[in-house]
């Protein structure tokens, strides 16, 4: 059974969904569909994936055949770079719900901090459309997904790839402190302090990538390879699994809510049982000993002359200080 995880709007969230970043047309609507029959009741999508409608067609066909209802699925997606505006934020939520042929979502995410121009084309992006990070445009368009909850198109709001001090500064002018920060995660990328500082502020921390992600467009030549790292793999053997399955139930023993992508059918029910791997101390203790703070997505929205480090305030973020003794926790409910 999939644990649920309550948010600040008291909620519920289940720990594990089903990712549909790079599934590409044609296979994304089985891949959901197989997902919802399987038992998933969590999905994850986003405007800029270009695959909503095919997902929106998928769940119009299961709730229909009455695999599931939609009051029982976790649906989120997220704003793109190029919508920040505040006035943007309104319609380009209204296109994501006509395409997922929905009414409303359960969560709307703001995908990235970073800001790209509007009708901004990825394949043709300059160095000037990089406009980067802007605290009060943020604050903004932070305020146009405020709005969204108020006239009941989403039910919560949030935050995707979002630093320590990039959430710390959306936190002093919101006013609706955000339910999620999607990030990504895997045994060799925990952020740690992170997820204290989303613990002490009631925000719930969200895993992309919890297999190192394999099928990424871009990969450096001395990338390491999660799943064939030997101690996964002795932890694997160990209890009867697959190395992604370890790798999912880690995050699921970390308290936090993971999502993970596969449009292969069988993968999609072998990622599930997951769910059901008990992982002991020595295994974890094992698992959190990989951590080298290694990032496999690779930076379209880098600046010339700006490193990965100051992209991800790595410097600000370490000298944080996140000490608040009367802190809200958020909980984990089977």
């Amino acid at each position: 059974m999939c644990a649920n995880v309550t948010l600040n709007t008291g909620a519920t969230i289940p720990a594990f969904g089903l990712g549909t970043w790079l599934s590409k047309p044609g296979e994304v609507g089985k891949a959901v569909e197989e997902a919802l029959r399987t038992g998933y009741r969590h999905i994850d999508c986003a405007h800029i994936y270009g695959n909503e409608e095919e997902v929106g067609e998928a769940f119009e066909k299961c709730f229909k055949e009455e695999v599931c209802k939609r009051e029982d699925v976790f649906i989120t997606s997220k704003l793109w770079n190029s919508d920040h505006a505040k006035e943007d934020v309104l319609p380009a939520c209204q296109l994501t719900l006509k395409n997922l042929r929905l009414d409303y979502l359960d969560l709307y995410l703001i995908h990235w901090p970073q800001e790209l121009p509007k009708e901004c084309v990825l394949s043709k992006l300059t160095e000037a459309d990089k406009l980067g990070y802007d605290e009060k445009r943020i604050a903004q368009c932070w305020e146009g997904m405020e709005d969204l909850v108020a006239k009941g198109l989403v039910k919560a709001i949030g935050i995707s790839n979002f630093t320590i001090l990039k959430t710390d500064n959306l936190l002093k002018t919101a006013k609706t402190v955000p339910a999620i920060n999607q990030v990504e995660s895997h045994p060799y990328l925990q952020q740690p302090k992170l997820l204290e500082y989303c613990k002490t502020k009631g925000i719930v921390f969200e895993v992309y990538s919890p297999l190192g992600n394999p099928g990424r467009p871009t990969k450096g030549d001395d990338d390491p390879v999660l799943l064939e790292d030997p101690v996964i793999n002795e932890i694997a053997v160990k209890h009867s699994a697959t190395p992604a399955q370890i790798c999912i139930a880690f995050q699921l023993h970390r308290g936090v809510v993971v999502l993970a992508k596969s449009v292969n059918l069988e993968r999609v029910k072998q990622n599930f049982k997951a769910t059901e791997v008990k992982l002991d101390a020595e295994d974890m203790r094992k698992l959190r000993e990989l951590d080298r703070n290694l990032r496999f997505l690779r930076f379209f929205m880098l600046k010339e002359n700006q490193t990965v480090a100051e992209f991800w305030d790595e410097e600000a973020d370490k000298n944080f200080d996140i000490t608040e003794p009367d802190a809200k926790k958020t909980k984990t409910e089977e």
